[in-house]
């Protein structure tokens, strides 16, 4: 499944630094900590790298809400 914005890449791509072993939470800024350990708890290494893979070319910087 594709990123949708290029901030969730990003973070998925931390997530997955995390999850494989190359980085340690100390690593990243205190305030995706407890997010980068919530996803990598909660996805596999192949969902994280699907994420992490998309090409940021065509994708937003941050994805826009809809309203109802």
């Amino acid at each position: 499944m594709p990123s949708q914005s290029r901030s969730q890449r990003r973070l998925m791509g931390m997530a997955y630094a995390y999850k494989k072993g190359e980085k340690k939470l100390t690593d990243f800024p205190p305030s995706v900590r407890d997010e980068i350990k919530k996803i990598a708890s909660s996805m596999t290494l192949k969902q994280l790298r699907d994420f992490a893979k998309t090409p940021e070319k065509k994708l937003p910087v941050k994805k826009k809400r809809r309203r109802k």
